[in-house]
């Protein structure tokens, strides 16, 4: 049997052997969860829908006690709806001058991880733009041409760091040279930004254990350890933590169920570490894009085929049975959409990581998703898990 992506008629007609024929039709259900869906989607403003929502609901909960109160009292007989249309057109226009408040920049420097991806990279010459003294952390600086090229097209604010974060020493020397090389005036860092990501994919049962390792070193243990080394230097300058999760933190999906699980547990940390650090100032917020909002971002064709050969090569000889190299393939395959469009519009994840940054008063949690994704979070967060099986499944 041939190994997966070395042939594409795999694809097209089952693999001879019956028993991995019958395997693959049991198992196609998981598969066809993964369908595509338009890519096409429009910039909605979540996070100030979200922020608007709460003040709108008191709005009528007090148009309704003030109208109610004021008819009992005999002072004044005014309807709950024109009440509720006062309020809210006060409380709209306070909610939207607290939204749009935004930092002074002058003096003010940021950590990037992650900058060998699309996102890192935007998000790194948009601080720029905007004036921030940028250190821009990447896994592999030396003789990359993502770093070569940023570093030319940005002004002389910016610096190139090696920076994996799975590695102690790196770190370390990342802390050491941000702390050398601050603007003058600053204090400390104004934000850490941890958008370095590596995706584990495959079922289960598939993926190696050195693979998973490797998965949570970069995404969960190295973001860890970045915060606590960091934390001194945001500290002194009362700044924030800005971590890039993704939403399926909120959303199970096959085939990436480690990505899920480490996406998870670091929003999970991240709303412990905002109450540890909300008395000493320092803000921890969530920025968590969509997979059509990122497109090619995170992931690559070539590190997709990759991974499933070393997957592939160390599946016992029972498991490629059960599996069959047609389920196998379709099952992987079914993610290269998000490396097709390389040219996605990243502003939607860009408008949110620049406002967790340059905002007075940020969200706890940016969502930079589509209506799709969104629909399908709100199910899976507030709706019965049985309904959201009976739906996705």
């Amino acid at each position: 049997m041939s190994g997966p992506f070395k042939r594409r008629a795999s694809l097209k007609k089952p693999v001879s052997l019956g028993l991995v024929k019958s395997a693959a039709t049991r198992r196609r259900s998981s598969v066809t969860a993964l369908a595509p869906i338009p890519q096409v989607q429009q910039d909605v403003p979540w996070d100030l829908l979200e922020r608007c929502f709460l003040p709108v609901l008191f709005c009528h909960a007090a148009a309704v006690v003030v109208s109610y109160t004021l008819s009992v009292l005999r002072i004044w007989q005014v309807t709950a709806f024109s009440l509720f249309i006062w309020f809210t057109i006060v409380m709209l226009g306070v909610v939207l001058f607290y939204h749009n408040l935004k930092v002074s920049i002058v003096g003010k420097a940021v950590l990037i991880t992650g900058c060998d991806s699309r996102i890192g990279s935007a998000l790194a010459r948009v601080l720029d733009d905007l004036g921030f003294t940028v250190f821009a952390g990447f896994q592999n600086a030396v003789d990359n041409p993502v770093a070569n090229e940023l570093k030319e097209e940005s002004s002389g604010r910016l610096h190139i760091l090696q920076l994996d974060v799975s590695s102690e020493t790196q770190i370390l020397a990342a802390s050491l040279y941000a702390t050398a090389h601050l603007p003058d005036g600053a204090d400390g860092l104004w934000a850490v930004i941890h958008a370095a990501s590596w995706i584990a994919l495959g079922e289960m049962e598939w993926i190696p254990v050195e693979v998973i390792r490797k998965a949570t070193d970069t995404n969960f243990i190295g973001a860890t350890r970045l915060m606590q080394v960091m934390l001194p230097l945001v500290r002194r300058a009362k700044g924030r933590i800005v971590l890039v999760t993704s939403g399926l933190s909120k959303i199970v999906s096959p085939v990436r169920g480690i990505h899920c699980a480490l996406q998870a547990a670091l929003e999970t940390e991240a709303v412990c570490l905002r109450q540890e650090l909300k008395p000493r100032g320092v803000d921890v917020i969530v920025v968590a894009p969509g997979e059509y909002s990122s497109g090619s971002s995170w992931i690559t064709e070539e590190g997709i085929r990759e991974q499933a050969r070393e997957m592939w090569e160390q599946l016992m000889e029972e498991q490629r049975l059960e599996y069959g190299e047609e389920y196998f393939e379709t099952a992987v395959r079914s993610l290269e959409k998000y490396t097709k469009s390389k040219d996605a519009d990243l502003s939607p994840a860009l408008r949110a990581l620049s406002d967790s940054v340059i905002r007075t008063f940020p969200l706890q949690r940016y969502t930079p998703i589509s209506r799709q994704e969104k629909i399908q979070a709100t199910i899976a967060t507030y709706l019965p898990r049985s309904i959201y099986d009976i739906i996705y499944s």
